[in-house]
Protein backbone atom coordinates (compact mmCIF):
# COMPACT_ATOMS: atom_id res chain seq x y z
CA UNK A 1 0.00 0.00 0.00
CA UNK A 2 0.99 3.46 -0.68
CA UNK A 3 2.06 5.41 1.59
CA UNK A 4 1.83 9.42 1.05
CA UNK A 5 3.26 12.78 2.69
CA UNK A 6 -0.67 14.11 2.97
CA UNK A 7 -4.22 13.18 1.65
CA UNK A 8 -6.79 15.26 1.28
CA UNK A 9 -10.25 13.58 1.06
CA UNK A 10 -13.60 13.99 -0.31
CA UNK A 11 -13.41 17.79 -1.26
CA UNK A 12 -14.54 19.38 -4.75
CA UNK A 13 -11.83 20.30 -6.17
CA UNK A 14 -11.81 23.58 -8.78
CA UNK A 15 -9.34 24.52 -11.24
CA UNK A 16 -9.73 26.63 -14.37
CA UNK A 17 -11.22 23.96 -16.29
CA UNK A 18 -13.51 21.79 -14.00
CA UNK A 19 -15.05 21.23 -10.88
CA UNK A 20 -14.90 17.46 -9.63
CA UNK A 21 -15.48 15.48 -6.42
CA UNK A 22 -12.16 13.46 -5.43
CA UNK A 23 -8.93 13.24 -3.66
CA UNK A 24 -5.60 14.54 -3.28
CA UNK A 25 -2.07 12.49 -2.53
CA UNK A 26 1.33 14.93 -1.36
CA UNK A 27 4.96 13.46 -0.96
CA UNK A 28 8.01 15.51 -0.67
CA UNK A 29 5.93 18.58 -1.32
CA UNK A 30 4.10 17.53 -4.93
CA UNK A 31 1.12 16.62 -5.53
CA UNK A 32 1.13 13.03 -6.75
CA UNK A 33 -2.56 12.02 -7.18
CA UNK A 34 -5.48 13.58 -7.92
CA UNK A 35 -8.22 11.07 -7.91
CA UNK A 36 -12.22 12.32 -9.50
CA UNK A 37 -15.42 10.49 -8.26
CA UNK A 38 -13.39 7.45 -5.93
CA UNK A 39 -11.29 7.23 -3.16
CA UNK A 40 -7.25 7.46 -3.32
CA UNK A 41 -5.87 3.95 -1.73
CA UNK A 42 -2.92 4.59 0.71
CA UNK A 43 -2.04 5.92 4.03
CA UNK A 44 -0.75 9.47 4.97
CA UNK A 45 1.05 10.77 7.97
CA UNK A 46 -1.47 13.17 7.60
CA UNK A 47 -5.68 13.35 6.32
CA UNK A 48 -7.73 15.65 6.00
CA UNK A 49 -11.29 15.42 5.50
CA UNK A 50 -12.29 17.92 3.19
CA UNK A 51 -16.30 17.05 2.61
CA UNK A 52 -18.19 20.03 2.36
CA UNK A 53 -15.40 22.23 1.26
CA UNK A 54 -14.01 23.73 -1.89
CA UNK A 55 -10.14 22.79 -2.77
CA UNK A 56 -8.56 25.70 -4.97
CA UNK A 57 -5.22 26.51 -5.86
CA UNK A 58 -3.08 28.65 -3.57
CA UNK A 59 -3.44 31.93 -4.67
CA UNK A 60 -0.31 33.44 -6.08
CA UNK A 61 -0.47 37.31 -5.19
CA UNK A 62 1.76 39.08 -7.92
CA UNK A 63 1.73 42.50 -6.01
CA UNK A 64 2.33 43.29 -2.78
CA UNK A 65 4.58 45.13 -0.96
CA UNK A 66 6.08 43.74 2.11
CA UNK A 67 8.89 46.69 2.90
CA UNK A 68 11.93 44.64 3.93
CA UNK A 69 14.26 45.24 4.53
CA UNK A 70 13.82 48.61 5.70
CA UNK A 71 10.53 49.94 6.17
CA UNK A 72 9.73 47.00 8.34
CA UNK A 73 7.77 48.93 10.92
CA UNK A 74 5.01 49.27 8.25
CA UNK A 75 4.54 45.09 7.68
CA UNK A 76 7.75 42.96 7.20
CA UNK A 77 7.94 39.50 5.35
CA UNK A 78 6.59 37.27 8.72
CA UNK A 79 3.63 39.41 8.91
CA UNK A 80 2.78 39.85 5.70
CA UNK A 81 3.17 36.08 4.52
CA UNK A 82 1.20 35.16 7.55
CA UNK A 83 -1.58 37.37 6.31
CA UNK A 84 -1.52 35.54 2.74
CA UNK A 85 -1.19 32.18 4.19
CA UNK A 86 -4.36 33.24 6.08
CA UNK A 87 -6.67 34.37 2.66
CA UNK A 88 -5.52 31.38 1.39
CA UNK A 89 -2.39 32.61 -0.47
CA UNK A 90 0.81 30.33 -1.34
CA UNK A 91 2.87 32.72 -3.20
CA UNK A 92 3.83 36.24 -3.89
CA UNK A 93 5.86 39.02 -5.79
CA UNK A 94 7.28 41.42 -3.27
CA UNK A 95 7.88 44.73 -5.13
CA UNK A 96 11.22 46.07 -5.43
CA UNK A 97 9.59 49.34 -3.65
CA UNK A 98 8.80 50.66 -0.09
CA UNK A 99 12.00 48.16 1.36
CA UNK A 100 14.71 50.39 1.66
CA UNK A 101 17.35 49.84 0.24
CA UNK A 102 14.94 49.18 -3.03
CA UNK A 103 15.50 46.34 -5.11
CA UNK A 104 17.18 48.03 -7.91
CA UNK A 105 20.62 45.54 -7.90
CA UNK A 106 21.80 42.53 -7.05
CA UNK A 107 23.12 42.97 -3.48
CA UNK A 108 19.89 44.60 -2.51
CA UNK A 109 17.82 41.62 -3.85
CA UNK A 110 19.91 39.09 -1.71
CA UNK A 111 19.25 41.22 1.06
CA UNK A 112 15.37 40.27 0.60
CA UNK A 113 16.12 36.82 -0.12
CA UNK A 114 17.37 36.42 2.74
CA UNK A 115 14.94 37.80 4.85
CA UNK A 116 12.75 35.86 3.19
CA UNK A 117 13.90 32.64 3.33
CA UNK A 118 14.14 33.22 7.16
CA UNK A 119 10.52 34.61 7.71
CA UNK A 120 8.26 34.44 4.79
CA UNK A 121 5.68 31.07 5.74
CA UNK A 122 4.67 31.33 1.94
CA UNK A 123 6.64 31.16 -1.48
CA UNK A 124 8.90 34.19 -1.77
CA UNK A 125 9.37 35.97 -5.65
CA UNK A 126 10.77 39.30 -6.31
CA UNK A 127 10.35 42.23 -8.61
CA UNK A 128 13.24 44.09 -9.72
CA UNK A 129 12.82 47.66 -10.05
CA UNK A 130 13.40 50.02 -12.75
CA UNK A 131 14.78 53.38 -12.17
CA UNK A 132 16.65 56.17 -14.11
CA UNK A 133 19.73 54.91 -12.41
CA UNK A 134 19.85 51.21 -12.55
CA UNK A 135 19.87 50.10 -16.38
CA UNK A 136 23.17 48.58 -16.09
CA UNK A 137 21.58 46.80 -13.39
CA UNK A 138 18.92 45.13 -14.91
CA UNK A 139 20.71 42.45 -16.54
CA UNK A 140 22.15 41.19 -13.16
CA UNK A 141 19.13 41.14 -11.72
CA UNK A 142 17.27 39.04 -13.98
CA UNK A 143 20.26 36.62 -13.64
CA UNK A 144 19.67 36.39 -10.23
CA UNK A 145 15.66 35.49 -10.88
CA UNK A 146 13.72 38.50 -10.18
CA UNK A 147 10.24 37.26 -11.81
CA UNK A 148 9.78 40.81 -13.84
CA UNK A 149 10.37 44.78 -13.22
CA UNK A 150 7.90 47.46 -12.05
CA UNK A 151 8.56 50.63 -12.92
CA UNK A 152 6.63 53.95 -12.24
CA UNK A 153 5.28 56.50 -14.43
CA UNK A 154 4.32 58.85 -12.15
CA UNK A 155 6.33 59.52 -8.34
CA UNK A 156 5.75 56.49 -6.14
CA UNK A 157 6.31 58.57 -3.12
CA UNK A 158 9.10 56.86 -1.86
CA UNK A 159 12.30 59.10 -2.15
CA UNK A 160 14.65 56.23 -2.67
CA UNK A 161 12.27 54.71 -5.56
CA UNK A 162 12.40 57.16 -8.83
CA UNK A 163 9.86 56.95 -11.01
CA UNK A 164 11.25 57.09 -14.54
CA UNK A 165 10.96 59.83 -17.48
CA UNK A 166 10.41 58.72 -20.79
CA UNK A 167 13.93 58.69 -22.04
CA UNK A 168 15.20 56.09 -19.09
CA UNK A 169 11.99 54.13 -19.71
CA UNK A 170 12.07 53.39 -23.00
CA UNK A 171 16.13 52.81 -22.65
CA UNK A 172 15.19 50.45 -19.63
CA UNK A 173 12.03 48.62 -22.39
CA UNK A 174 15.13 47.90 -24.94
CA UNK A 175 17.20 46.50 -22.36
CA UNK A 176 14.40 44.33 -20.75
CA UNK A 177 12.99 43.10 -23.97
CA UNK A 178 16.91 42.12 -24.42
CA UNK A 179 16.29 39.93 -21.67
CA UNK A 180 13.20 38.19 -22.63
CA UNK A 181 11.48 39.81 -19.44
CA UNK A 182 8.61 41.71 -18.56
CA UNK A 183 7.80 45.58 -17.42
CA UNK A 184 5.52 46.01 -14.96
CA UNK A 185 4.12 49.81 -15.09
CA UNK A 186 2.15 52.03 -12.82
CA UNK A 187 0.30 54.01 -15.35
CA UNK A 188 -0.80 57.65 -14.31
CA UNK A 189 0.59 60.96 -15.69
CA UNK A 190 2.49 62.97 -13.95
CA UNK A 191 1.53 66.50 -15.76
CA UNK A 192 -2.12 65.29 -15.21
CA UNK A 193 -1.95 64.26 -11.90
CA UNK A 194 0.22 67.33 -10.62
CA UNK A 195 -0.99 70.01 -12.46
CA UNK A 196 -4.83 69.19 -11.06
CA UNK A 197 -3.72 68.27 -7.49
CA UNK A 198 -1.72 72.00 -7.56
CA UNK A 199 -4.89 73.24 -8.91
CA UNK A 200 -7.70 71.98 -6.64
CA UNK A 201 -5.06 72.63 -3.60
CA UNK A 202 -4.41 76.54 -4.15
CA UNK A 203 -8.57 76.70 -4.55
CA UNK A 204 -9.24 75.27 -1.19
CA UNK A 205 -10.84 72.04 -2.41
CA UNK A 206 -9.18 69.15 -0.27
CA UNK A 207 -12.23 66.74 -0.22
CA UNK A 208 -12.22 63.09 -0.68
CA UNK A 209 -14.04 64.07 -3.97
CA UNK A 210 -11.32 66.82 -4.76
CA UNK A 211 -8.49 63.70 -4.67
CA UNK A 212 -10.66 61.76 -6.72
CA UNK A 213 -10.65 64.29 -9.46
CA UNK A 214 -7.12 65.05 -9.25
CA UNK A 215 -6.32 61.63 -10.63
CA UNK A 216 -9.17 61.06 -13.40
CA UNK A 217 -9.03 58.03 -15.17
CA UNK A 218 -8.12 60.02 -18.45
CA UNK A 219 -4.00 60.29 -16.10
CA UNK A 220 -4.49 56.58 -16.89
CA UNK A 221 -5.62 55.70 -20.17
CA UNK A 222 -2.91 58.25 -21.53
CA UNK A 223 0.25 57.14 -19.58
CA UNK A 224 -1.14 53.59 -20.65
CA UNK A 225 -1.37 54.49 -24.51
CA UNK A 226 2.22 56.36 -24.02
CA UNK A 227 3.76 53.23 -23.05
CA UNK A 228 2.31 50.61 -25.54
CA UNK A 229 3.39 52.83 -27.80
CA UNK A 230 7.09 52.53 -25.94
CA UNK A 231 6.07 48.77 -26.34
CA UNK A 232 5.41 48.82 -29.91
CA UNK A 233 8.74 50.13 -30.51
CA UNK A 234 11.08 48.13 -28.38
CA UNK A 235 9.24 44.77 -28.39
CA UNK A 236 8.98 44.74 -24.54
CA UNK A 237 6.42 42.85 -22.88
CA UNK A 238 4.48 44.98 -20.52
CA UNK A 239 2.36 44.43 -17.73
CA UNK A 240 -0.17 47.27 -16.36
CA UNK A 241 -0.60 47.30 -12.67
CA UNK A 242 -3.61 48.39 -10.96
CA UNK A 243 -6.05 49.45 -13.38
CA UNK A 244 -9.26 50.99 -11.91
CA UNK A 245 -11.65 51.74 -14.80
CA UNK A 246 -12.57 49.11 -17.30
CA UNK A 247 -11.92 51.81 -20.32
CA UNK A 248 -7.97 51.78 -19.08
CA UNK A 249 -8.75 47.80 -19.95
CA UNK A 250 -10.30 49.28 -23.05
CA UNK A 251 -7.21 50.74 -24.53
CA UNK A 252 -4.84 47.43 -23.30
CA UNK A 253 -7.28 45.31 -25.32
CA UNK A 254 -7.04 47.42 -28.09
CA UNK A 255 -3.10 47.07 -28.28
CA UNK A 256 -3.63 43.02 -27.58
CA UNK A 257 -5.81 42.97 -30.60
CA UNK A 258 -2.96 45.00 -32.51
CA UNK A 259 -0.48 42.35 -31.72
CA UNK A 260 0.87 43.91 -28.68
CA UNK A 261 2.45 41.64 -25.89
CA UNK A 262 0.56 42.95 -23.09
CA UNK A 263 -1.30 41.90 -20.11
CA UNK A 264 -3.72 43.90 -16.86
CA UNK A 265 -4.36 43.47 -13.44
CA UNK A 266 -6.84 45.13 -10.96
CA UNK A 267 -7.35 44.89 -7.67
CA UNK A 268 -10.16 43.50 -5.50
CA UNK A 269 -10.51 46.85 -3.51
CA UNK A 270 -11.26 48.47 -7.21
CA UNK A 271 -13.72 46.06 -7.69
CA UNK A 272 -15.68 46.32 -3.88
CA UNK A 273 -15.06 49.78 -2.77
CA UNK A 274 -15.66 53.05 -4.42
CA UNK A 275 -15.54 56.79 -3.54
CA UNK A 276 -18.21 56.81 -0.68
CA UNK A 277 -15.75 54.33 0.96
CA UNK A 278 -13.11 57.30 1.16
CA UNK A 279 -15.12 59.32 2.01
CA UNK A 280 -16.28 57.76 5.26
CA UNK A 281 -12.98 55.66 6.15
CA UNK A 282 -10.61 58.46 5.34
CA UNK A 283 -7.15 57.44 4.38
CA UNK A 284 -7.34 53.62 5.07
CA UNK A 285 -9.12 53.79 2.08
CA UNK A 286 -6.68 56.08 0.09
CA UNK A 287 -5.12 54.49 -3.17
CA UNK A 288 -3.37 55.59 -6.47
CA UNK A 289 -5.14 55.24 -8.80
CA UNK A 290 -7.71 56.14 -6.37
CA UNK A 291 -11.34 54.42 -5.87
CA UNK A 292 -13.82 55.33 -8.34
CA UNK A 293 -17.70 55.20 -8.15
CA UNK A 294 -20.43 52.63 -8.51
CA UNK A 295 -20.77 52.63 -11.94
CA UNK A 296 -16.87 52.04 -12.37
CA UNK A 297 -16.65 48.87 -9.91
CA UNK A 298 -19.62 47.57 -12.21
CA UNK A 299 -17.92 48.19 -15.44
CA UNK A 300 -14.94 46.77 -13.92
CA UNK A 301 -16.68 43.57 -13.11
CA UNK A 302 -18.34 43.33 -16.31
CA UNK A 303 -14.90 43.36 -17.71
CA UNK A 304 -13.86 40.23 -15.40
CA UNK A 305 -16.75 38.88 -16.75
CA UNK A 306 -15.57 38.87 -19.96
CA UNK A 307 -12.23 37.95 -19.86
CA UNK A 308 -10.31 41.41 -20.37
CA UNK A 309 -8.99 41.04 -17.21
CA UNK A 310 -5.83 39.19 -16.94
CA UNK A 311 -4.77 38.89 -13.06
CA UNK A 312 -6.10 39.99 -9.55
CA UNK A 313 -3.74 40.77 -6.82
CA UNK A 314 -4.09 42.65 -3.65
CA UNK A 315 -1.35 45.55 -4.55
CA UNK A 316 -1.16 45.24 -0.82
CA UNK A 317 0.01 48.81 0.19
CA UNK A 318 0.42 48.82 4.27
CA UNK A 319 1.75 51.90 6.61
CA UNK A 320 1.01 52.76 10.32
CA UNK A 321 -1.74 54.00 11.66
CA UNK A 322 0.07 57.54 12.28
CA UNK A 323 0.24 57.34 8.17
CA UNK A 324 -3.22 56.97 7.62
CA UNK A 325 -4.61 60.05 8.85
CA UNK A 326 -6.71 62.80 7.56
CA UNK A 327 -8.38 65.51 9.33
CA UNK A 328 -9.78 67.56 5.98
CA UNK A 329 -6.87 67.29 3.49
CA UNK A 330 -7.37 64.04 1.29
CA UNK A 331 -4.21 64.66 -0.10
CA UNK A 332 -2.45 64.29 2.70
CA UNK A 333 -1.77 60.83 4.12
CA UNK A 334 -0.05 57.72 2.82
CA UNK A 335 -2.41 56.17 0.16
CA UNK A 336 -2.10 52.63 0.14
CA UNK A 337 -4.82 49.97 1.17
CA UNK A 338 -3.93 46.62 2.97
CA UNK A 339 -5.96 44.21 1.94
CA UNK A 340 -3.59 40.89 0.99
CA UNK A 341 -6.01 38.92 3.05
CA UNK A 342 -9.29 39.83 1.85
CA UNK A 343 -8.72 39.02 -2.03
CA UNK A 344 -10.20 35.35 -1.75
CA UNK A 345 -12.97 36.67 0.33
CA UNK A 346 -13.87 39.43 -1.69
CA UNK A 347 -13.87 37.51 -4.88
CA UNK A 348 -16.08 34.94 -3.41
CA UNK A 349 -18.38 37.70 -1.91
CA UNK A 350 -18.64 40.08 -4.49
CA UNK A 351 -17.81 37.96 -7.66
CA UNK A 352 -18.69 34.52 -7.04
CA UNK A 353 -22.34 34.93 -4.94
CA UNK A 354 -23.22 38.47 -5.62
CA UNK A 355 -22.51 38.10 -9.59
CA UNK A 356 -22.27 34.71 -10.53
CA UNK A 357 -18.82 34.86 -11.38
CA UNK A 358 -17.59 30.95 -12.05
CA UNK A 359 -14.96 29.76 -9.32
CA UNK A 360 -13.32 27.94 -12.44
CA UNK A 361 -12.75 31.94 -13.25
CA UNK A 362 -11.53 32.78 -9.94
CA UNK A 363 -9.19 30.14 -9.77
CA UNK A 364 -7.53 31.47 -13.28
CA UNK A 365 -7.49 34.78 -12.11
CA UNK A 366 -5.67 34.40 -8.82
CA UNK A 367 -3.54 31.29 -9.23
CA UNK A 368 -3.70 29.77 -12.85
CA UNK A 369 -3.22 33.09 -15.19
CA UNK A 370 -0.03 34.20 -12.43
CA UNK A 371 1.66 30.89 -13.02
CA UNK A 372 1.26 30.56 -16.49
CA UNK A 373 2.05 34.46 -17.15
CA UNK A 374 5.36 34.54 -15.11
CA UNK A 375 6.35 31.17 -16.06
CA UNK A 376 5.86 29.24 -12.68
CA UNK A 377 5.43 25.56 -14.55
CA UNK A 378 4.87 23.96 -10.74
CA UNK A 379 2.36 26.20 -9.66
CA UNK A 380 -1.14 28.02 -10.25
CA UNK A 381 -3.53 24.56 -10.69
CA UNK A 382 -4.15 20.84 -8.93
CA UNK A 383 -3.06 18.06 -10.87
CA UNK A 384 -0.11 15.32 -10.71
CA UNK A 385 3.36 16.76 -10.70
CA UNK A 386 2.31 20.48 -9.62
CA UNK A 387 3.44 21.56 -5.99
CA UNK A 388 1.24 20.88 -3.04
CA UNK A 389 0.12 24.67 -3.13
CA UNK A 390 -3.72 24.39 -1.64
CA UNK A 391 -6.42 26.48 -0.08
CA UNK A 392 -9.53 25.38 1.70
CA UNK A 393 -12.66 26.79 1.34
CA UNK A 394 -16.13 26.71 3.44
CA UNK A 395 -18.51 28.57 0.68
CA UNK A 396 -21.10 28.08 3.46
CA UNK A 397 -19.58 29.76 6.26
CA UNK A 398 -20.40 33.35 6.79
CA UNK A 399 -18.26 35.88 8.81
CA UNK A 400 -17.59 39.52 9.58
CA UNK A 401 -13.86 40.73 9.30
CA UNK A 402 -12.70 42.44 12.28
CA UNK A 403 -9.29 43.84 13.38
CA UNK A 404 -7.80 41.35 15.21
CA UNK A 405 -8.68 38.80 12.96
CA UNK A 406 -5.60 40.08 10.68
CA UNK A 407 -2.27 38.81 10.33
CA UNK A 408 -1.20 42.34 9.29
CA UNK A 409 1.99 43.94 11.84
CA UNK A 410 -1.04 46.75 11.15
CA UNK A 411 -4.46 45.45 12.36
CA UNK A 412 -6.71 48.12 10.33
CA UNK A 413 -8.22 47.05 6.68
CA UNK A 414 -11.21 49.11 5.17
CA UNK A 415 -12.34 45.87 4.91
CA UNK A 416 -12.93 45.65 8.79
CA UNK A 417 -16.57 45.57 9.40
CA UNK A 418 -17.42 43.66 6.12
CA UNK A 419 -19.68 40.37 5.96
CA UNK A 420 -17.72 37.57 3.54
CA UNK A 421 -19.39 34.58 2.34
CA UNK A 422 -16.82 31.91 1.79
CA UNK A 423 -13.92 31.36 4.62
CA UNK A 424 -10.22 29.91 3.73
CA UNK A 425 -10.29 27.36 6.60
CA UNK A 426 -6.88 25.78 5.94
CA UNK A 427 -3.68 26.49 3.39
CA UNK A 428 -1.26 23.96 2.32
CA UNK A 429 1.98 25.41 0.90
CA UNK A 430 4.68 22.58 -0.38
CA UNK A 431 2.51 20.01 1.18
CA UNK A 432 2.71 21.60 4.63
CA UNK A 433 -0.31 23.20 6.72
CA UNK A 434 0.89 26.63 7.41
CA UNK A 435 -2.63 28.10 8.41
CA UNK A 436 -5.48 25.66 9.60
CA UNK A 437 -9.12 26.79 11.68
CA UNK A 438 -7.76 30.48 11.93
CA UNK A 439 -4.40 30.06 13.38
CA UNK A 440 -0.98 30.17 11.97
CA UNK A 441 0.88 26.88 11.96
CA UNK A 442 3.90 27.42 13.61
Amino acid sequence: MTTFDLIIRNGNIVTADSIVSGDIAVKAGKIVEVSADKAIEGTAAKEINAEGLHILPGLIDTHVHFNEPGRTEWEGLETGSRSLAAGGATSFFDMPLNSTPPTINKANLDLKKERAQEKSIVNPYYWGGLVPENIDDLKDLHENGVIGFKAFMSPSGIADFNNVDDESIFKGMKEIASLGSLLAVHAESTVICDQLADEKQKQGKTTARDFVESRPIISEIEAVRRIISYAEATGCKLHIVHASSRKVVAVINDAKQRGVDITVETCPHYLSLTVKDLEEKGAIAKCAPPLRDEDEVEDLWAAVAAGEINVIASDHSPAPASMKTITDNYFEGWGGISGAQSTLNIMLTEGYFKRNLPLEKIVALTATNPAKLFGLETKGTIAAGFDADITLVDLNEEFELKAEDLQYRHQHSPYVGKTFKGNVKTTVVNGEVVFNNGEIVE
